[in-house]
């Protein structure tokens, strides 16, 4: 599986701007600008909450497709939301556990000074 083409033809991921730098070995990589259509605020530029999820899914799920090389399906996410995104969004995933029938990803979401703003746990589908 081509796991780079796979994450660059998602519709909704391209549409955020989500964009994969590391996919390797159970690890992966993504950052995402914020820009002001993503901000849940008019006045001020702060980034609505289903941009940081779904960033951190995303990067969780490539952390575990490049182990199993198939689609893995989030079957469950769990979030905890630790400071305001004010600017532009990183993240770091790494597999927990890959099984044959479910995987789970950790993942950390910083800002640009480092600061962690979300950790996440991803629960994936792997198998039948």
């Amino acid at each position: 599986m081509d796991i780079e083409s796979f994450f660059e033809t998602m519709p909704f991921a391209d549409l955020l701007g989500i964009e994969l730098t590391t996919v390797d070995n159970g690890h992966a990589e993504g950052h995402i600008e914020l820009r002001e259509e993503l901000s849940w605020n008019a006045d001020h530029r702060l980034a609505h909450g289903g941009v940081t999820f779904t960033l951190a899914d995303t990067v969780g799920g490539a952390a575990l497709v490049s182990l199993v090389e198939q689609p893995v399906p989030t079957i469950d996410m769990r979030i905890d939301y630790l400071d305001a995104a004010t600017g532009d969004l990183y993240a770091v995933g790494d597999v927990h556990r890959c099984g044959d029938a479910v995987g789970t990803v950790d993942v950390e979401v910083t800002g640009e000074d480092d600061t962690v703003l979300a950790t996440a746990r991803g629960v994936y589908k792997t198998g039948e």
